[in-house]
């Protein structure tokens, strides 16, 4: 397609819909609720274009682009029966949710992936409030770039929404990225792109927001709208502008943070960012959520249209959210001490590396579709990187040694981010995922109190695929 204009990137209804392989009475019997991985198309184009064929998930027979919204309260536990009805395997993947190793959806480490017209029961407790998200974990670069993610809601044990200082209202935005053809189609012979994965990932041509493109959000002037955000796309870094809208910061992936100013947001792919902002009261001034495609061209994604009375100021402060109380600080007395060096990619690469249980030279890798190494290795799944006994605090110092941003993701944990280029974080904000910019390194700390396999990689999905995968245990 060619170059979106600011109000041109791709318009949808998001609704889709396809045929079920499986009977819908196959599980009659069952009270477990289903979450159907299912071919289909959605409107992801503009008004006027074709239908894209899509993947996507559902919970009542149609599918839809994001998945369905699944929400529960901290606390609460969460069952869903995964059926595959797609020509690939596939499993799901609760990201963020600090959960019981063998319900974590990460394929083939913690679970066989489901093959085509079978199920999986996930069943597992949410314990900590917050914004996350679900998606696929088996060839997650593909079938995540198809439609398979959706927004995950654990909502604040204790009451926030409409409490004096917090918003009255909620919003869920998926932010996604989709590479198209002219005619509509996902293009499909790039699965493998090696250029791609040695770069910035796949990228796409259109963004949209909950499947839409450039949709209107209603917005009644001097309300106070919380923004749950989640990249959900598989190599774009979404930087947002909220400008005149007064945003305010109140948690990162999932994680509450003290309230803060935040005319800008940025995202790698599978961060949250939760941003409380304020109706304009001066409705002859249009509002927008704006992003940087990485030009310094900021273009529009959505509108926020003014509708409604007014609502009355209230305090100017913004009320904190609920601290979680559910997940222990690291102890830095002691830490055990671990690295991470990212190595390889374009205009850098790297002598070479361990594949399986091989030493390489980098033309070599590449002719096995790896480009990227972590300590050396390139999709480090035969050994752990590290183990820790539980309870361990592990201080992880990481080194991006290479051209390009990786977004470093660690399942089953939270870290908190002590430091970036040797100067003391000033928020030690705490994550799930880290965005690690060109020559930059990081000192992040957790407690390793969830037992089992967890993995550990880049979310930029290419770059994981293409070498920048591994695990760690802890015992």
């Amino acid at each position: 397609m060619n170059r979106p204009s600011r109000r041109a990137f791709l318009k949808s209804a998001a609704a889709l819909g396809g045929a079920l392989a499986l009977p819908r009475d196959a599980f009659a019997e069952d009270a477990i609720p289903l979450l159907r991985a299912m071919p289909g198309t959605a409107q992801i184009a503009p008004d006027g274009y074709p239908t894209t064929p899509v993947w996507s998930y559902a919970t009542d027979g149609i599918g839809t682009v994001p998945g369905p919204e699944l929400r529960l309260r901290a606390g609460e536990r969460l069952t869903r029966r995964l059926v595959n009805d797609l020509p690939q395997a596939t499993s799901v993947h609760w990201h963020g949710i600090r959960i019981d190793n063998a319900m974590d959806g990460a394929a083939p480490l913690t679970q066989a992936p489901v093959p085509p017209g079978q199920s999986f029961d996930y069943d597992f407790v949410a314990p900590d409030p917050g914004t996350y998200w679900y998606h696929s974990h088996n060839h997650s670069m593909e079938q995540v770039a198809r439609g398979l993610a959706g927004p995950l809601i654990v909502e604040d044990r204790t009451p926030w929404l409409a409490e004096e200082g917090a918003a009255t209202r909620e919003m869920t935005l998926v932010l996604d990225d989709w590479l198209l053809t002219r005619a509509a189609e996902i293009v499909e012979d790039r699965w493998d792109d090696l250029h791609a994965a040695s770069h910035g990932g796949r990228l796409g041509n259109s963004v949209t927001v909950n499947g839409t493109s450039y949709p209107e959000l209603t917005l009644r002037p001097g309300e106070r709208l919380r923004l749950r955000m989640i990249n959900a796309a598989t190599a774009r870094i979404m930087r947002i502008g909220l400008p005149g809208l007064s945003p305010r910061l109140i948690a990162l992936d999932g994680h509450p943070v003290t309230p803060r100013a935040a005319e800008t947001v940025t995202l790698g792919p599978a961060q949250r960012a939760d941003i409380v902002i304020e109706g304009p009261r001066d409705t002859d001034r249009p509002a927008a959520l704006l992003l940087d495609p990485g030009r310094g061209d900021w273009v529009d994604i959505a509108a926020f249209v003014p509708r409604g009375a007014p609502v009355e100021a209230g305090p100017s402060d913004i009320r904190p959210l609920p601290s979680w109380g559910t997940s222990p600080a690291p102890d830095m007395t002691n830490p055990q001490r671990e690295k991470l060096l990212m190595e390889g990619g374009a205009m850098r690469g790297m002598e070479g590396a361990m594949y399986q249980g091989e030493r390489l030279n980098f033309r070599e890798l590449a002719a096995s579709g790896m480009v990227w190494a972590f300590n050396g290795v390139a999709h480090g799944m035969d050994q752990p990187m590290f183990s820790a006994i539980q309870g361990q605090t592990v201080h992880l110092e990481l080194i991006n040694r290479t051209a390009w941003p990786h977004a470093i993701h660690l399942h089953g944990h939270h870290f908190t981010v002590l430091s970036r280029n040797g100067s003391s974080d000033p928020y030690r904000d705490v994550h799930d995922t880290i965005l690690m910019d060109p020559d930059e390194t990081a000192e992040i700390a957790f407690v390793a109190d969830n037992p089992g396999r967890w993995m550990i990689h880049c979310h930029m999905l290419a770059h994981q695929k293409a070498g920048m995968m591994a695990w760690f245990a802890v015992a």
